[in-house]
């Protein structure tokens, strides 16, 4: 199968923690561990989340106060770079040393009319107490926004429309590559006036949409949302919470997802199931074999109508 396993930012760096050189490689080698296991036999993409380490890179440029700091696309082209390397490096230390690998910087056209411009809601950096917050978005000029009990800074994230690298990652495939790609959603780009000169733009992408148009794009046969959940859930926190096996697009979008956590990743699985006619799967990245094997994770499909819950 061709899959596309788009990894959630947990997996390279967990919640709270300090987000260190060493911790993200530690996260990252547990996610190798896992997806090595479904790279045999089948055509690989990775796809990865940024927030984090964009918001460092952003911090750490802000410190030096000698230089203008560095905008948002080209931080996510950094971390494109420093991400990839990572999961090259510990995806080759398990897989034979003949598979090649191959980390693509991918630039992403976005609509500079998108009203995502007008209202930012993409965490990227770290987690603030209330008062640090909003100390330092007086001070910076920030948009900040709630994220559990803490906060965080957020930003326009506008839709994914192009993947402009989608043809080199296309011929890697064919030659047998692990291939990484769309990291952060990819390094948001857009046209001027003319339609002609293209430039980076100050936002952030949302990974999981990117991840659903980059999997329609490679004719990918299934799309893997991994997160730090074994499925989407209703009534998540409640006692009343439930678990989908598997639902129709139609029926998941009557439900209602926070946009803040599990929607965009349904957004993502129902556009890809919508799109193409196959499954995208949302589930924990240590049942990746269970998901491609179809009994694990909240299967999305247009194949059965309903929702079935476990």
């Amino acid at each position: 199968m061709r899959i596309v396993v788009a990894l959630g930012g947990n997996a390279l760096l967990r919640r709270g923690e300090p987000m260190t050189a060493d911790n993200q490689r530690a996260n990252v080698k547990i996610a190798a561990e896992q997806i090595a296991k479904v790279a045999p036999g089948n055509e690989l993409v990775i796809a990865h989340g940024n927030g984090p380490q964009v918001g460092l890179l952003a911090l750490q440029g802000a410190a030096y106060d000698k230089v203008t700091p560095y905008p948002l696309d080209v931080l996510g082209a950094e971390t494109e770079g420093m991400i990839g390397y990572m999961i090259e490096q510990e995806m080759g230390n398990l897989l034979p040393f003949e598979v090649p690998f191959a980390t693509i910087l991918t630039q992403v056209e976005v609509d500079a009319k998108d009203p995502a411009f007008q209202n930012p809601t993409k965490p990227i950096g770290p987690v603030y107490s209330k008062e640090d917050a909003e100390a330092l978005a007086k001070e910076k000029g920030w948009s900040i926004a709630p994220d559990g009990d803490k906060f965080r800074r957020v930003v326009a994230s506008p839709r994914p429309k192009r993947i402009f690298e989608i043809r080199p990652v296309k011929w890697l495939l064919e030659k047998g590559t692990v291939v990484i790609c769309a990291g952060g959603g990819g390094i948001p780009t857009m046209y001027d006036e003319s339609g002609k000169k293209l430039s980076g733009v100050e936002a952030v992408i949302d990974k999981d949409l990117c991840s659903s148009l980059l999997a329609q794009e490679l004719g990918a046969d299934v799309l893997i949302i991994a997160t730090d959940v074994d499925a989407a859930y209703v009534d998540w926190g409640k006692p009343t919470q439930k678990a989908i096996a598997q639902a129709h697009p139609d029926e998941l979008e009557r439900l209602g997802f926070a946009a803040g956590s599990m929607g965009p990743k349904v957004q993502a699985a129902m556009e890809f199931a919508r799109n193409t006619g196959k499954d995208a799967v949302i589930g924990s990245l240590e049942n990746i074999v269970a998901i491609t094997e179809g009994k694990s994770g909240t299967r999305v499909s247009t194949r059965k109508a309903g929702i079935e819950y476990r």
